[in-house]
C-alpha cells in the first residue's frame, strides 16, 4: 500500500505542477495590435490590457473579454416596413462600427451589434413611416443618417462608434414594382414626345429663320446692285458730262482764238452742204434762201448756234 500511495501522490504533485504550469503560462499574456484584452480579478473589472506584454496573477487574474478593435460590418437583417402612404416595402442595410471603449462595450450590453442592428431596424422603419414610396427611394442618405444619429447616441453607453449605414435594398412589392415600372415607361415615352415635338418645332423654326434670311439677303442684294447700277449710272453721266465740257471749252478756247469763227463757219457750211445734198439724192423738195453761188452770203447766213446736223 505504501508504493501505491506514493504512485498516488506523485501523479497529484504532478498534476499541480502542470496546472500551476498551464497557469503560469497563461498568466502571461500578448496583446495584438488593434485588440483589448478585459481582465477580471476574482470576479471584478481591473483594467484593459493594450497591445504589447503584460503578466497576470495567476489563480486570481483572467481575461474576460477580447475585443477587436478593428472597423467591422454588421448586416440588418431583411424587415418589412409601411410608408407614409400605406406600402409595404422591404428594407436591409449594413452597419460600420468599431469599439471604441472595450469595458463598456463587454459590460454596458449583452451583444452590442444586436443591439446595434435592432435599433437601426426601428429607426428606419419609424423614418420611412414618415415618407411616401416615392421619396423613400430619393431619401436614402436621409434614412442613413438618421440611423446613424439614433445609433451613436446609444453608442456613448455601450462603448462604440458607428461609422456609417447604408441601405443595401429597399424592394416594394410586385405588384407596386410593375405599376412603378408602368409609371417610369409613360413617363419615357412622354418626354420622347415632347422631345421629339420640341425638335419638330426647332426644326420648323430654323427652317423659316433660313428662308427669312434668304429673302433678306436676296433683297439687300437687288437693293446693292441697284445702288451700285445707279452709281455706275451717275458715273457715267458725271463722266459725260466732264467731257462734254471739256469738249466745248476746247471749243470755245478754238473759237474765240483767231481764225477760230471762220473755221467753225467753214465746218458748219459744210456739214449744211451735206445735208442738203442728202436732201437732194432723196429728191425732196428744197428752198433755198440764198444764192450758192456765192460762198461768202452761204458763210454769212448759218449762224453759229442752234444748228443741229439731224435737223
Amino acid at each position: 500500500m505504501s508504493s501505491v500511495e506514493s504512485i498516488f501522490n506523485l501523479v497529484i504533485w504532478g498534476i499541480l505542477f502542470l496546472v500551476l504550469v498551464i497557469k503560469f503560462f497563461r498568466s502571461i499574456r500578448l496583446v495584438p495590435t488593434q485588440q483589448a484584452y478585459i481582465v477580471e480579478r476574482l470576479g471584478k473589472y481591473t483594467r484593459t490590457l493594450k497591445p504589447g506584454f503584460h503578466a497576470l496573477i495567476p489563480f486570481i487574474d483572467k481575461v474576460a473579454f477580447i475585443r477587436d478593435l478593428k472597423e467591422e460590418t454588421v448586416d440588418v437583417p431583411p424587415q418589412e416596413c409601411f410608408t407614409r402612404d400605406e406600402v409595404q416595402v422591404e428594407v436591409d442595410g449594413v452597419i460600420y462600427m468599431s469599439v471604441t471603449d472595450p469595458a463598456k462595450a463587454s459590460y454596458g450590453v449583452t451583444s452590442y451589434s444586436f443591439a446595434a442592428t435592432q435599433l437601426a431596424q426601428t429607426t428606419t422603419r419609424s423614418v420611412i413611416g414618415t415618407l411616401e414610396l416615392d421619396r423613400t427611394f430619393e431619401e436614402r442618405d436621409l434614412i442613413s443618417a438618421k440611423v446613424v444619429e439614433v445609433l451613436e447616441k446609444s453608442g456613448e453607453m455601450w462603448g462604440i462608434r458607428v461609422h456609417r449605414y447604408e441601405i443595401k435594398n429597399l424592394s416594394p412589392p410586385p405588384t407596386v414594382k410593375e405599376a412603378m415600372e408602368k409609371q417610369v415607361t409613360a413617363e419615357r415615352n412622354r418626354r420622347a414626345i415632347v422631345a421629339g415635338s420640341e425638335g419638330d418645332k426647332q426644326s420648323r423654326i430654323n427652317t423659316s429663320e433660313g428662308k427669312r434670311q434668304d429673302l433678306i439677303n436676296r433683297s439687300e442684294g437687288e437693293m446693292q446692285r441697284m445702288i451700285n447700277e445707279a452709281q455706275g449710272q451717275a458715273e457715267e453721266v458725271r463722266s459725260i458730262a466732264q467731257a462734254t465740257a471739256k469738249s466745248i471749252g476746247k471749243i470755245a478756247a478754238s473759237i474765240s482764238g483767231p481764225g477760230g469763227e471762220s473755221s467753225v463757219r467753214l465746218q458748219l457750211a459744210e456739214k449744211y452742204l451735206r445735208r442738203l445734198r442728202g436732201l437732194a439724192r432723196a429728191k425732196t423738195n428744197v428752198l433755198l434762201p440764198i444764192d450758192l453761188a456765192n460762198p461768202k452770203q452761204l458763210l454769212d447766213s448759218i449762224e453759229l448756234i442752234g444748228f443741229d446736223e439731224e435737223k
